[in-house]
C-alpha cells in the first residue's frame, strides 16, 4: 500500500475477460491490470480507473453506482456479483488476484456487456403483470398493506441477472425459465388482486422448464445482492400447485416417490425413484432410462433391485409422524 493525496492505495491485480466479436480469430482472451487504488475502492471503481486510465477499450455496463439499477452485474472470483458494492480490500486484502468475467448463461456482447434479451424474454413468459376479474371501483386497484407485505421480499428485485448468471439448470437446459422469472411469477401468483392464480400454477407447473426443473443447488439464493431468495418462491410455488391439485408431473411424482420411498425403508429407493418419476405407464420415457440403467450396470453402479432397509428406520419412522401430526 501507498499514499496519495486522496489517501491510502493498494496495489490490486485485476485479471479480466476480454471478448471482441470483430475479431476473425482468438476473439475471447484474458487481459491483466496492475493498479494503484483507494482501499475503499469497489471493483467497479477499479474497472473505470482501467477504462480511463489504461484502456480505453475496456467495455462495461453501469449506471447508478449504488446497487439500485442492477446495470453492473459480473462475475467476480467465479461468483456473480454487483461490482458497485464489491469492494476490492474485501476479496484482495494483500493484493490477491481479481479475476472479473461477464455474467454467465447470456450471451457476451462485448467484454463484460452481455445481452438481456434472453433474461427478459423469460420475464414475459410469466406474464409480470396483474390480472385482475373486475374493474377497480376508484380507478386503480387497491390491496391493504398486510395482504401485500408478504411479497415485499420478491419485489426488492432490481432485475441485476446474478441469479441467472449462476443459475446451474441454465448451464445445461437453456429451456429452463429460470430464478429470476420464477421469483417475478410467485410474486404475481401470490398478489391478492391477482385472479388467475390457478391458471399460472398450472402453467408453470405442466410447462417444460418450470418450477419442477429447478434442482435447489441455492447458487440463486448465494448471488442475490437484495436477498429475494429465489429458490424459497420458487418451492413455496410447488406447494401452491400440488395443494391446487396439480400431481399428473414427473416433478410431483419424483417428490412423492422420494417421501414416500424414504418413510417406508429409512433411506432412498433409487430404482423405485426412477420408475415412479417416469411414470410406470410411460413407456417411452423409461426405455429412455434404459441405457443410463445399463452404464450403471456396467460401472457396477446400479441401485439394487429390491431396497435395503435402514438400521434406525423406526427413529425415521417417528420422525415422519411428528412431521405429520404437526401438519394438522
Amino acid at each position: 500500500m501507498g499514499t496519495s493525496k486522496e489517501g491510502i492505495l493498494m496495489n490490486i491485480n485485476l485479471k479480466v475477460k476480454r471478448f471482441d466479436p470483430n475479431k476473425t480469430k482468438n476473439k475471447n482472451w484474458w487481459q491483466e491490470y496492475k493498479i494503484d487504488i483507494h482501499k475503499d475502492s469497489t471493483v467497479l471503481d477499479a474497472l473505470i480507473y482501467v477504462r480511463e486510465h489504461n484502456d480505453t477499450s475496456l467495455t462495461l455496463r453501469c449506471a447508478c453506482r449504488a446497487s439500485i439499477c442492477g446495470s453492473c452485474g459480473m462475475k467476480v472470483n467465479g461468483s456473480a456479483k454487483l461490482v458497485c458494492k464489491t469492494r476490492v480490500i474485501d476479496l484482495a486484502p494483500n493484493g490477491e488476484e481479481i479475476v472479473v468475467e461477464p455474467m454467465g448463461n447470456q450471451p457476451v456482447i462485448r467484454d463484460l456487456v452481455v445481452s438481456l434479451d434472453t433474461f427478459f424474454d423469460q420475464i414475459k413468459r410469466v406474464k409480470p403483470f396483474v390480472q385482475p376479474d373486475h374493474e377497480p371501483e376508484t380507478g386503480e386497484y387497491i390491496a391493504s398493506n398486510d395482504s401485500m407485505e408478504n411479497l415485499l421480499t420478491a419485489m426488492n428485485c432490481i432485475m441485476c441477472g446474478c441469479c441467472v448468471s449462476d443459475c446451474t439448470v441454465l448451464e445445461v437446459d437453456s429451456n429452463f425459465i429460470g430464478p429470476a422469472a420464477l421469483a417475478k411469477a410467485w410474486r404475481f401468483v401470490e398478489d391478492p388482486r391477482d385472479s388467475k392464480k390457478e391458471e399460472r400454477l398450472k402453467d408453470l407447473n405442466d410447462e417444460d422448464g418450470g418450477i419442477w426443473d429447478c434442482t435447489r443447488c441455492m447458487q440463486c439464493v448465494e448471488v442475490c445482492p437484495k436477498g429475494v431468495d429465489p429458490m424459497e418462491r420458487i418451492m413455496e410455488m410447488r406447494e401452491s400447485a400440488i395443494e391446487s391439485g396439480n400431481k399428473n408431473t414427473s416433478g410431483y411424482k419424483h417428490t412423492e416417490s422420494f417421501y414416500n420411498s424414504v418413510r417406508r425403508h429409512g433411506r432412498l429407493d433409487e430404482t423405485r425413484l426412477a420408475v415412479d418419476s417416469a411414470g410406470i405407464t410411460n413407456i417411452p420415457r423409461l426405455l429412455d432410462l434404459a441405457p443410463i440403467g445399463l452404464k450403471a450396470l456396467i460401472k457396477g453402479k446400479l441401485p439394487p433391485l429390491l431396497p435395503h432397509n435402514a438400521e434406525d428406520k423406526s427413529k425415521i419412522k417417528n420422525i415422519y409422524k411428528k412431521v405429520e401430526e404437526n401438519k394438522k
